[in-house]
């Protein structure tokens, strides 16, 4: 593959002060002296820009007149994080701008917080495009990232004082935002609603309403590529935003309904669904940003053709569905193919069919999105009409196959009955050329079991990529005194765009100086760690304790109740005696997570989290050995902070749920030990750096669906494990009894209730065996070079988990294309 680097660039610190400069005086309307660090920021960042336009402009160039095809990445979410850093870093000014920000008399750190990150994702889903259009760019692949620029994004989450999680508005756009390009002239319409008339013996839709789809778009540069990719969010506006009579009538917010209704679109991601008109919206949302992406795309590569060839579609750009939520753009091409453009059936099946590829992220079937198909029909009448024709067609050809009927049956798109409803993942696996799963162990469960039925029908369209993180992001800006460490070990700074070299760390993981040097880097970051803490939460926290991590998105199969049921029963053995507080290693145990609104039982574990932090952290028996901490809105800036300063990384949901992880990667990639079930990539990890430097616990997946089929969820088999287990048991009374809950025996009742008599991700089956593993990790950790030995050869063994090498994957198992020319 071609690679086009881009030459470190020939500004001076004092020609860039200059641009930044101008940028206030032009841009901002104030002189240096005026300027806060927010003004200093807009600046640059407006300054920055100017320096990638160029690039950006020449990519988009080349992508549309080469012959190299693109990718259309389409998902809901992409959790960018800040951008001023790393986009000074792709263009090669991050030293011209330290010394401007020291000629101004600005701290580079206060501009850089002085940016407002937006919330664009809710976890592993967003941060992973994210990482993946940063990849894109840098191998230098023509791409396009496709979504929603929500107006609010993810919920802003604060706790009150019972430790409860509050969802507030997340006003990421209250500010100044420079990054983001409005372009009015290249909206889209969106239809929506209305019925499908027979006219000259075609189906034509005459939708009811339309909403206008406006594209911000947001520069993608790669690391020493040359290249700038574009991620496109798309802005819902009303055609129709004010009715002046209805407002002259004194009807004032009746004259702004139309507005209102349209850009309720684009206001905040996932809304709550627990309602009809919260799945309306959902779906809504989903059509409108996968419409507008469509046709647009075509705009991009058949510019001012009234009527395109689009048979060759396929060799211009590939889409690939991250998850469920784009998978209505598959009838949606189908539609756009036929009505729109006049081609047959067949034609625009192969054209739909070679163009989209799906990405499954889940073993979960109640993650795997499955839609009323009244709310279809109701939404996207003719769309529906083109999906029962598919699935008629899906039919005919597996039972051409020799396919048994109740396998046929089980198979399905579009169910009939009462209850008709549309499977977006089988439309998925049908509609397009290749299914993916995200890690070898979930690859492998989505063939012999999610999705079983298909992939013995479609062997060949089953493959594995997976997943990775950009090292750009999450080593070099998150880390750089390791960042520093590594280049110093291997002599180059090369493996940045090529994270296998971190291979050459092995040797020095027997070296005792660069031993020595890692952990001072790894205590360096801890110490800073406890200094953001307080500065961002007013916690007081020793860097002199072992940092114990779990932040991922908050759900029962991921288990952060394994995690506190842990540290109670820690925290019960001190109180009692049981254990001498002096003879446990010092831990300090953080947690961070969202839970979904509507989710009761994450939401009860969030209290229970917050309120045994309370306890234990007031209590003068666990002074100095043994603390609780959970600083509210988990984003992209806090795990920034807290991963590289990470002693023990906690991976341990239950076997065969998680899809891969990517936090395991981040956490391993800078240092931290890892202890985990055999479970996402935990399992390729482990392989990598060596069962020896991996703390590994609990059943196996084959283990856990043998529990399942003795009745472990039905049978109320957990209060097995809860009567034989004394720990345990006194665990679970504690929380029962109101130990965390002033007294109140009701505020956890709920949880209580389904530990003891549901527990379906197992949690107390293995509560025994996390526990040992704990010990084991507190001896592991007296050893504090033994420890840092084991965490050099960790990050020198993950290099696999470049999100480079999954979007290299990519390229060669699914989109067959390449870096442009």
């Amino acid at each position: 593959m071609t690679e086009i680097t881009a030459p470190k660039s020939s500004l001076t610190s004092g020609e860039f002060t200059d641009e930044i400069r101008e940028q206030l005086k032009y841009t901002q309307g104030v002189t240096p002296e005026q300027a806060t660090a927010a003004d200093v920021y807009v600046a640059t960042a407006a300054a920055v820009r100017r320096h990638l336009v160029d690039s950006w402009m020449k990519t988009q160039h080349d992508m549309v007149n080469g012959d190299t095809k693109a990718v259309g990445y389409l998902s809901a979410e992409f959790l960018m994080g800040k951008q001023l850093e790393n986009a000074l870093l792709n263009a090669g000014l991050t030293e011209q701008f330290e010394g401007a920000m020291k000629e101004l008399g600005f701290d580079t750190k206060d501009v850089i917080d002085a940016e407002y990150e937006p919330g664009l994702g809710n976890g592993g889903l967003g941060r992973l495009a994210a990482c993946y259009i940063d990849s894109l760019a840098s191998i230098g692949v023509p791409a396009f990232g496709y979504g929603i620029r929500y107006q609010y994004g993810i919920f802003k989450q604060e706790f009150d004082e019972n430790g409860k999680q509050i969802e507030t508005p997340d006003y990421w756009l209250v500010n100044e935002e420079p990054w983001g390009h409005v372009d009015y002239n290249r909206d889209q319409r969106v239809n929506f609603g209305g019925e499908v008339v027979e006219e000259n013996g075609k189906r034509v839709w005459k939708p009811a309403w339309a909403v206008r789809a406006v594209p911000c778009d947001y520069m993608v540069p790669g690391y020493k590529s040359g290249r700038v990719n574009t991620l496109r969010l798309w802005t819902a506006k009303s055609y129709d935003e004010f009715d002046l009579l209805t407002f002259n009538k004194s009807e004032y917010l009746d004259a702004v309904v139309p507005k209102v209704e349209a850009e309720n679109i684009s206001k905040i991601l996932y809304p709550e669904d627990s309602t009809p008109q919260g799945k309306k919206l959902r779906l809504e949302q989903q059509y409108f940003f996968v419409s507008a992406s469509i046709h647009d795309a075509i705009r991009v590569f058949y510019p001012g053709e009234k009527n395109p060839d689009l048979t060759t579609l396929p060799n211009k750009i590939v889409f690939q569905l991250n998850d469920t939520h784009p998978v209505i753009g598959i009838p949606e091409l189908m539609r756009v193919l036929i009505d729109e453009y006049g081609y047959d059936w067949d034609t625009a099946w192969s054209i739909t069919n070679k163009t989209f590829n799906y990405t499954c992220h889940t073993l979960l079937p109640e993650a795997l999105e499955v839609w009323p198909a009244s709310l279809i029909g109701e939404l996207l009448p003719r769309h529906l009409e083109i999906i029962k024709k598919i699935n008629e067609q899906f039919m005919a050809e597996l039972k051409g196959k020799g396919v048994a009927d109740d396998q046929i049956e089980r198979m399905r798109i579009y169910t009939d009955g009462k209850d008709a409803s549309v499977r977006m993942a089988y439309l998925a696996t049908y509609g397009g050329s290749y299914v993916n799963g995200v890690a070898e162990l979930h690859s492998e469960l989505l063939k012999d079991v999610t999705l079983k039925d298909f992939s013995s029908v479609y062997p060949d369209k089953f493959t594995n990529v997976t997943n990775g993180v950009t090292p750009r992001r999450f080593i070099k800006l998150a880390n750089p005194r390791m960042s520093d460490l590594i280049t110093e070990g291997l002599g180059t700074d090369a493996w940045l765009s090529d994270l296998e070299q971190l291979k050459g760390l092995i040797p020095l993981a027997d070296d005792p100086e660069f031993v020595k040097k890692f952990a001072e880097v790894k205590q360096a970051n801890k110490n800073d760690f406890a200094a953001f803490a307080k500065r961002k939460y007013g916690f007081d926290i020793d860097p002199n304790t072992m940092f114990n991590t779990m932040v991922k998105r908050l759900h029962e199969y991921k288990r952060q109740a394994l995690k506190i049921l842990a540290v109670i029963a820690t925290y019960a053995d001190i109180k009692s005696g049981k254990v001498d507080p002096d003879t446990l290693v010092p831990r300090t145990v953080f947690f961070g997570a969202k839970a979904a609104p509507g989710y009761y039982l994450a939401k009860q574990t969030i209290q229970l989290i917050n309120n045994v932090a309370r306890v234990v952290n007031n209590d003068p028996a666990t002074k100095g050995k043994l603390h609780v901490y959970f600083p509210w809105n988990y984003n992209i800036e806090l795990a920034q902070n807290l991963i590289p300063a990470t002693d023990l990384d906690e991976q341990i949901s239950q076997a065969g749920k998680e899809a891969s992880g990517t936090g395991n990667m981040k956490f391993a990639l800078n240092g931290a030990l890892t202890v985990g079930t055999l479970d996402g990539a935990n399992v390729e990890i482990r392989q990598l750096v060596g069962p020896e430097n991996f703390f590994l616990f609990g059943m196996t997946e084959p283990e856990v669906s043998a529990l399942y089929a003795k009745g472990y969820d039905t049978k109320g088999l957990s209060r097995e494990y809860y009567e034989k287990d004394p720990q345990l048991k006194q665990a679970i009374d504690m929380v029962a009894d109101g130990t965390f809950s002033n007294g109140d025996k009701d505020t956890y009742k709920d949880l209580v209730n389904d530990w003891l008599n549901k527990d379906y991700f197992m949690t107390l089956a293995d509560f025994r065996a996390y526990l040992d593993i704990q010990a084991e990790i507190e001896e592991t950790y007296r050893d504090p070079m033994k420890w840092a030995r084991m965490a050099v050869l960790n990050v020198a063994n993950s290099g696999y988990f470049s999100s480079d090498r999954s979007i290299e994957d990519y390229l060669e198992r699914i989109w067959h294309t390449g870096a442009l020319k």
